[in-house]
């Protein structure tokens, strides 16, 4: 199993000299990926890494996640190419459909048919990045056309699914999927089985598909607070009904029971237990502002990427 980080590039004093500095960190700490969150609020996150991806080689990206309903397919097929065309072919293209409080709340568009809509945004965007032309009449996404952006390796695309009808498409079309706030037991009896089914019954691999788990996670020793801040820090997860599925699904109270915390010992058994689970890449968002507990936890980290 893999081991990344998350990659702050939205903190409200972010500039990118300091995310450039804090991505050089973390390649010199040897990690070989990091995941960098979106907002609707904050820096767009491919813009970022881009330009920290060009003054720090080697190290790959991926975005956990961006959300298709506010960017054409061309649109974000552009922008995931031009990326690579920069950086080279370090980047991971993880999508999402965000939530219903924020596509209709702050953007005025419809949540309604995610399926649907998820289905048709692939079947322009996967085209346009492997270079195809493409001619897809969906009643909700509509994508004619072609790029001239040559011999530009396609990033991976992985979707944010969490449901089984979700888990379906990325199973049968993508590389994988990306959770967040998503236990060990879920992950193991419902997230893992259901997209290598998918996959299979797509006459795929289920070694093609990889389940990436997002959770947060502090070595600590005080577990008690850590807890604690998690709770306070994640309570908005507690309020979207796509994560909160996930937190009664796993029998949790809330977001801070979904933390990994403890000494090192604690914390490596419950990260290499995920593996067991099904788990591909564990990503670990490391919370607390303490500077030394944060530069402990990413110590550990790096000792469990295999």
């Amino acid at each position: 199993m893999d081991v990344s980080v998350v990659w702050t590039i939205n903190a409200r004093t972010a500039s990118v000299d300091k995310a450039v500095e804090s991505l050089a960190e973390i390649q010199e700490e040897g990690f070989r990926r990091v995941w960098c969150t979106q907002m609707p609020n904050e820096p767009d996150a491919l813009t970022m890494l881009t330009v920290a991806g060009w003054e720090v080689p080697e190290i790959e990206f991926g975005t956990s996640v961006l959300p298709m309903q506010v960017q054409h397919p061309m649109l974000l097929a552009q922008r995931a190419l031009t990326t690579n065309a920069i950086i080279g072919p370090r980047l991971h293209l993880g999508l999402g459909l965000s939530h219903q409080v924020v596509t209709e709340g702050m953007w005025g568009v419809s949540y309604k048919r995610p399926v649907q809509r998820t289905n048709e945004y692939l079947d322009g965007l996967l085209p346009l990045l492997n270079g195809e032309k493409v001619s897809s009449a969906g009643e909700l996404v509509t994508t004619r056309g072609a790029l001239t952006i040559a011999d530009v390796p396609a990033p991976p695309v992985y979707l944010a699914a969490l449901g089984p009808k979700m888990l379906g498409i990325a199973g049968s079309r993508t590389a994988g999927t990306v959770t967040w706030m998503t236990g060990p037991k879920t992950l193991r009896d419902h997230i893992a089985p259901t997209l290598r089914t998918a996959a299979e019954a797509a006459e795929r691999s289920a070694s093609d598909v990889r389940v990436v788990a997002m959770l947060p996670v502090s070595v600590t020793d005080d577990a008690d607070g850590a807890r604690a801040a998690a709770a306070e820090q994640f309570a908005m997860y507690d309020n979207l009904p796509s994560y909160k599925a996930m937190l009664d699904r796993e029998g949790f109270t809330g977001p801070g029971d979904a933390a990994i915390v403890g000494d090192e010992a604690t914390v490596a058994d419950r990260v290499r237990e995920l593996g067991a689970f099904g788990v591909d890449e564990f990503v670990g968002i490391l919370f607390d502002r303490d500077r030394e507990t944060r530069a402990r936890t990413r110590a550990l980290l790096r000792t469990l990427d295999a």
